[in-house]
């Protein structure tokens, strides 16, 4: 479940696009009629003046949620959805990280498809696609919750049923027989992640490493990463925790899907397939593994604890009960901090500082983003505007 069919799942969640438009094969006759039903949607919306921030309500970001934790979604859609929440200027700041891991907590992962399942984007739509997930998930979705067409989501499930089949239930599961019982994305905090971080626990190749214990080995950045992932002398066992700094929204810049840290060559050769993996990026939505992404605030910020871990320091990571914390005490991790803070602003040429008079796109890129429990978003689009850094 890549995240571009993730975010075509949840834009019809949220009522925007015809439901086969989620899932349609690019080279099917499929998408001639929804070229021509989106068509026809877009000229009676504007005709009707019925816009995505007159339609979109927290019902229907609830029904986002509930949608993409139910398919096992790409963790990047946790960004893009607080991006859009944070510019509806009726919604803004009511719905939060910890509202979707609630959601999560919740709602069953019904949808067999990679990573967390067997199966691809095609199976999902050969076995019903949206129309058979909604009929599936309708106990729990909110369906009072306005469409693109002026019908209630409700009122569309009621026109368009949905004749079931084996091979719809192998793929599409019911809630009475889930692939997951809840949480396939969850939301953790802790000591070095304030504002949280995201982790999907359904994708985990090793289940017994989402509650687990070991010593950091810290890379810095992408550059020192490939220098010394696959080095004979990397000091790493099975057990170690690997964290990857600066690859944030300002950190790199840009937040790339690079936190998906391979596994070393020296442990991959003995046969280990998974580890626990902690950074402030982000990874393709169809990648699996146990890996923490999006930790907030980035390394780049000066006062970010992620910024302060340092190669030995033991992390425990505890998915169950949504903590990721550095074990060592408050005294010390502020006092690390202090430290960083003082050698920022010593260092002109740091990211950080650079940001601040570079000019063109990148300076007003790095000076503007937010970070990415906020959506990873220009400031100045969000419905607070500027002052809200």
């Amino acid at each position: 479940m890549g995240t571009a069919s993730t975010m075509a799942c949840i834009t019809a969640a949220l009522g925007l696009i015809p439901l086969q438009g989620a899932s349609a094969p690019a080279v099917s006759a499929a998408r001639l009629r929804i070229a021509e039903q989106t068509g026809a949607n877009a000229v009676a919306a504007a005709e009707s003046r019925r816009s995505p921030q007159t339609i979109l309500t927290s019902d229907s970001f609830y029904n986002a949620a509930v949608v993409l934790q139910a398919i096992g979604g790409s963790t990047n859609a946790m960004v893009h959805l607080m991006a859009i929440i944070n510019r509806h200027p009726d919604i803004s700041g009511s719905i939060t990280l910890q509202t979707l891991d609630e959601v999560g907590r919740r709602t069953p992962l019904l949808v067999d498809l990679k990573p967390s399942g067997d199966n691809y984007m095609t199976d999902f739509h050969n076995a019903g696609g949206m129309l058979c997930l909604l009929h599936r998930l309708r106990p729990l979705l909110r369906l009072s919750a306005k469409t693109i067409t002026g019908e209630t989501l409700g009122e569309v499930l009621d026109r368009t049923p949905f004749r079931d089949f084996e091979y719809s239930q192998n793929i599409i599961r019911t809630l009475s027989n889930p692939l997951h019982p809840s949480s396939s994305l969850v939301v953790v905090e802790g000591n070095i992640a304030p504002h949280g971080a995201v982790i999907k626990a359904s994708a985990s190749k090793d289940k017994r490493l989402l509650r687990h214990t070991g010593p950091a080995v810290v890379f810095e950045n992408p550059r020192d990463l490939s220098l010394r992932l696959d080095s004979p002398d990397l000091d790493v066992t099975a057990d170690s925790v690997l964290v990857l700094k600066g690859i944030g929204p300002i950190g790199n810049p840009g937040m790339p899907e690079a936190g998906m840290i391979p596994i070393p060559r020296k442990l991959a050769a003995q046969g280990v397939t998974d580890m626990l993996r902690i950074s402030d990026g982000r990874m393709s939505g169809t990648a699996g593994g146990t890996i923490v992404l999006h930790v907030s605030p980035e390394s780049a910020v000066p006062d970010s604890p992620f910024g302060v871990i340092e190669t030995g320091d033991m992390i425990v990571c505890d998915v169950e009960n949504r903590v990721i914390r550095l074990e060592i005490s408050d005294e010390e991790l502020q006092e690390r901090i202090a430290q960083r803070r003082r050698l920022t602003a010593e260092d002109k040429t740091s990211t950080w500082n650079e940001r601040q008079t570079r000019r063109g796109y990148r300076g007003l890129y790095e000076r503007e983003v937010n970070q990415a429990h906020e959506g990873a978003d220009f400031n100045f689009l969000t419905a607070k505007g500027p002052s809200s850094r």
